[in-house]
């Protein structure tokens, strides 16, 4: 009996698990099948229940359901509750165990590129959904500071507490002060969806050079504004579709305890851009 995976949400039409599973499943001739499963808003306990009943072997959330669904979790590993937030789980017998890949994900191309975290300075632009796994990933990787900056100080200055909890020395400011200080820093995030309409990138990246890290959380465009300036200074480029990648990889071992075929599933990725 094959086994089956899907990713819920909604919307869910765009998502682009399926074909970056059902190329992982080809590539190491898998018996098993991914599908894009739609839960609307309030739908999630029967969605779930449903899913046990069809025996479902793993599956993905993605919006609105991350935080809600870790109520229906059995158990939950730390990076879950850490970030607050499920994006994986497995079924074993009807046992729910959730994963947060996030942080792995968005870790994943550093490590692909040997580029070092330790003891540089990062500047973080917004403080929404994927910040705080992004945080939490600098704090792992030992960066020496994290500048959080957001539209609404609050929120920034509501995850610089968490950065400083978990070991980060942090501060936070207002996007609009962040001016021409990006030149001061080691690594720049955009975790902002700023970008996904073409929009101007929300800081000025005057004054960076060749090894800056420039990091776009957002894979569509591939080339948004702000990478596009970061590539006209030389910076090293991390794109959105690379974290992306990460957390697929990340999910395949998890429900499959084996080595993911990082270049196929790469492939499909960008195939379907």
């Amino acid at each position: 009996m094959g086994k089956s995976f899907a990713v819920i949400g909604d919307p869910i039409d765009h998502s682009l698990s399926p074909n970056i599973h059902s190329a992982a499943f080809r590539e190491l001739n898998l018996d098993a099948s991914y599908i894009a499963y739609r839960i609307p808003v309030g739908e999630l306990e029967e969605g779930v229940e449903g899913l046990k009943k069809i025996k479902i072997d793993g599956f993905n959330i993605t919006i609105p359901h991350k935080v809600e669904m870790m109520k229906y979790l059995n158990k939950m590993d730390e990076s879950c509750s850490l970030i607050g937030a499920v994006n994986t789980v497995t079924n074993k017998d009807g046992i729910l165990k959730g994963y947060n890949t996030d942080m792995d994900g968005f870790l994943e191309p550093f490590k692909k590129k040997k580029l070092i975290i330790e003891n540089k300075k990062v500047l973080l632009l917004g403080a929404g959904g994927a910040a705080r796994a992004i945080v939490a990933g600098f704090a792992k990787e030992k960066a020496k500071s994290i500048t959080i900056a957001n539209r609404t100080l609050q929120n920034a200055m509501n995850l610089s507490e968490f950065a400083k909890k978990i070991g980060l020395d942090a501060n936070a400011m207002k996007i609009e002060d962040v001016k021409e200080s990006s030149k001061d820093y080691d690594i720049i995030v955009n975790a902002t969806s700023v970008g996904l309409k073409n929009e101007p990138s929300v800081i000025s990246l005057e004054g960076i050079n060749e090894k800056t890290i420039v990091y776009d959380i957002v894979y569509m465009p591939m080339n948004t504004d702000f990478i596009k300036k970061a590539k006209a200074k030389n910076a090293v480029i991390i794109f959105g579709y690379e974290m992306l990648l990460g957390q697929a990889v990340r999910a395949f071992e998890i429900w499959h305890g084996m080595e993911a075929p990082y270049n196929a599933m790469k492939k499909a990725l960008l195939g379907g851009f």
